[in-house]
C-alpha cells in the first residue's frame, strides 16, 4: 500500500469537518501537566542509502539459533520442523489468508482451525479447545479472566512461583486494574509443594496456576495440585509443553480445569521470539466462557459439510463490555503450521520426539555434573530442561559459551534474585552425542579461562550408562 503524506489543505478539511481549528484543540482534554513538553532525542535524519546502511548494521547484532549449538528454552525451543511444514503452509491460499475474524473467512482456513481445534483436544484431553491465541504469556493471562468469568465472586489467584515469570508479568498487566488478588506462592525447592498450597487455599480462591513442566525444568505434582484446588471450588490452570505430552500424562487425565500452553514447539522457528501461537482447552461446561475464536462444524442448506465461527455471544463485537475477552483474532499461520505438524508426526511421532528429549536431557544433566563445581539445583525429575548451579559468573560463562558457539541456557537471576549463579537450559531431540560432549568440554574450558589460574574443573571418568540417538 502506498503512503501519500497529507497535505495542509486535506489537513484543514478534515479539522473543519469535525469541527475544531488546530491539531493542538484535538489534545486540550489532557491536562498540560501530563504532556510531553520536552524535545524527543530523535537522531538527525539520514538519507535512504545511510539508513539501510545503519539497518544492516543492527542486524549484524542478531546470532541466529541455527549459527550456535542452541541449548536455549524458556518458551522458545530449537526443535526439528519437518519440511512438509512449511510446504503446505506455505502454500498461497494459506499463507495470504484473511485473518479469520470476518464471517467470510475462506472455508479452507475454517477447516484448518477446526483440525487444529480437534488436534488439541485430542493433545489435552480437554473438551474443547479455541483457534489459539497470542502466545504462551497471554493464555495464561486469559485463562485467569476466563476463571473470573465463571466464578466472578472469588477473587484471589494463586500463581506458583516455578511459573514463567514473564507470563506472570502479563497476568499481572493484564489484571493490573481488575478487583482481582494476585499471590504468587515461593517454590524454594523447584516446585509448588501441595502442602504449601494447602495452607494458602481458602474459599475466596478463584483459581491456582501451575505449569507443568516448570520454568525450572522441574516436574509439578499436578494431581495433588488439583485434588487441593478443587476441594475449595477454585479452578486448577496448568500451563503445558505440548512435546512433554507425548510422555506425560495429559491435563485431562489430572482433572484440569482449563490448560494453556505457547505452541512455538510445535512446528514453528525460534524467530528471534515471534511470532508464536497460545493454546486453550477446557471443559466443555466453560465454552461460553472461552476467549477467542471457536470454529464449529456445521451443513449448508444443501447439506454439505461446512465451517463457521460460532458462539460469538462471548466476544466484544457483540457482548461490548460484558464480552469474556478483548482478544479479536487468532494466530492463524502459526496454527495451520501447528496443525500439519501434529498430523505429521502423530501420536508415535510426538512419543519418540519426546522420549529423545528426555532422554538427552538427562544424558547431558549427568556428564554437566560430572563436572567440579557443577550441580542440579533441584533434586526433582525433569523432562527436557533442567536447573544448574556453578561457582561464579553465569553472565560472563554464558558469554563466554556464545563465543564459542553455544547459546548455552537462560541466566535465572535475571528473575530470581536468590538464582544468581543458576541458568537453565533445554535440549531437544536436535542435539546430538557430539554437540552435547562438546558442549561439556567448552563448559569446562570456559570455567578454566574464568578462575584465573586455578585448575581446570575436571570431567571424572566414570562411565554413563546412557543411550542416546545421533
Amino acid at each position: 500500500m502506498s503512503y501519500v503524506l497529507n497535505t495542509s489543505e486535506d489537513q484543514r478539511a478534515m479539522l473543519a469537518a469535525i469541527g475544531v481549528s488546530s491539531i493542538e484543540e484535538l489534545f486540550h482534554k489532557i491536562p498540560p501537566s501530563l504532556r510531553l513538553n520536552r524535545p524527543l532525542q530523535v537522531p538527525p535524519a539520514l538519507s535512504e542509502m545511510e539508513l539501510t546502511a545503519h539497518l544492516h548494521q543492527l542486524a549484524r547484532r542478531n546470532r541466529p539459533a541455527g549459527e550456535a549449538v542452541c541449548f536455549l528454552g524458556g518458551g522458545a525451543y530449537d526443535h526439528f520442523i519437518p519440511a512438509v511444514v512449511d510446504v503446505i503452509a506455505g502454500r498461497s491460499e494459506f499463507y495470504t489468508a484473511y485473518t479469520p475474524y470476518q464471517a467470510e473467512a475462506s472455508q479452507g482456513s475454517l477447516q484448518v482451525f477446526f483440525e487444529f481445534q480437534t488436534l488439541i483436544c485430542q493433545l489435552t484431553d480437554l473438551d474443547v479447545a479455541n483457534a489459539s491465541l497470542y502466545e504462551g504469556g497471554s493464555a495464561v493471562a486469559e485463562s485467569v479472566l476466563m476463571a473470573r468469568s465463571i466464578q466472578p465472586q472469588r477473587r484471589k489467584v494463586l500463581v506458583a512461583a516455578s511459573v514463567h515469570p514473564e507470563y506472570r508479568q502479563t497476568l499481572a498487566t493484564y489484571t493490573a486494574n481488575l478487583d482481582l488478588h494476585i499471590q504468587t506462592l515461593p517454590t524454594p525447592n523447584g516446585f509448588l509443594d501441595p502442602d504449601d498450597l494447602k495452607k494458602a487455599i481458602d474459599d475466596q480462591t478463584l483459581c491456582v496456576v501451575a505449569q507443568h513442566p516448570n520454568f525450572f525444568g522441574c516436574l509439578e505434582e499436578p494431581e495433588a495440585l488439583a485434588d487441593v484446588a478443587h476441594q475449595t471450588g477454585a479452578l486448577f490452570i496448568v500451563s503445558f509443553d505440548p512435546i512433554s505430552l507425548g510422555l506425560l500424562k495429559r491435563p485431562g487425565q489430572y482433572r484440569a480445569d482449563i490448560a494453556v500452553a505457547e505452541g512455538q514447539c510445535l512446528g514453528n522457528p525460534m524467530s528471534y521470539g515471534g511470532p508464536y501461537l497460545g493454546l486453550l482447552a477446557c471443559r466443555e461446561e466453560y465454552v461460553r466462557k472461552m476467549p477467542g475464536r471457536l470454529v464449529g462444524q456445521t451443513v449448508d442448506r444443501r447439506g454439505r459439510r461446512c465451517w463457521v465461527l460460532t458462539l460469538q455471544t462471548r466476544e466484544q463485537h457483540i457482548r461490548r463490555e460484558k464480552a469474556t475477552s478483548n482478544i479479536c483474532t487468532n494466530q492463524g499461520l502459526m496454527a495451520l503450521k501447528a496443525t500439519v505438524y501434529l498430523a505429521a508426526l502423530g501420536p508415535q511421532g510426538l512419543k519418540e520426539t519426546a522420549d529423545l528429549c528426555m532422554r538427552k536431557a538427562h544424558y547431558a544433566a549427568a556428564r554437566l555434573t560430572q563436572l567440579a563445581g557443577v550441580q542440579l539445583r533441584f533434586n526433582r525429575p525433569f523432562f527436557k530442561e533442567f536447573t544448574l548451579q556453578i561457582e561464579g559468573s553465569v553472565p560472563a560463562l554464558l558469554a563466554g559459551l556464545l563465543e564459542k558457539g553455544y547459546h548455552a541456557g537462560l541466566h535465572l537471576g535475571r528473575w530470581y534474585p536468590e538464582l544468581q549463579n543458576c541458568f537453565s537450559m533445554a535440549v531437544t531431540e536436535k542435539r546430538t552425542r557430539a554437540e552435547i560432549d562438546g558442549f561439556v568440554s567448552a563448559l569446562a574450558d570456559q570455567r578454566d579461562g574464568a578462575c584465573n589460574g586455578v585448575p581446570t574443573p575436571q570431567v571424572r571418568s566414570e562411565p554413563v550408562e546412557q543411550t542416546i540417538h545421533g
